[in-house]
């Protein structure tokens, strides 16, 4: 009898810790294979926004590193995991425009 309840003493650890694994875990592991395969997946003239907050056009993509245009004649190289969003295109003409 006494195993049954020791068993049972850990059954709400176990429960908490399926709960924190569902909640926390499993999303954050879902959002950096995302984020991995969206880098990957980077080429010339995608819109893209940076970590920093720029936002800029990719001009040429290189190992590890991006060119980005952030204005005209205005070039800056980045490491790919500095890229956090890929916009959709256009974003950049309507925010000029405003």
């Amino acid at each position: 009898a006494q195993s049954g309840a020791d068993l049972m003493s850990l059954l709400p650890l176990i429960g908490i810790f399926a709960v924190f694994y569902l909640l926390l875990i499993r999303p954050q592991q879902k959002r950096a294979k995302e984020q991995k395969l969206m880098i990957e997946a980077l080429h010339k003239g995608d819109e893209v926004a940076t970590t920093g907050g720029e936002l800029g056009r990719v001009v040429k993509v290189s190992g590890n590193y991006v060119t980005l245009q952030i204005a005209e004649n205005v070039h800056v190289i980045l490491q790919k995991p500095a890229i956090q969003t890929l916009l959709p295109k256009g974003t950049l003409n309507s925010i000029e425009k405003e």
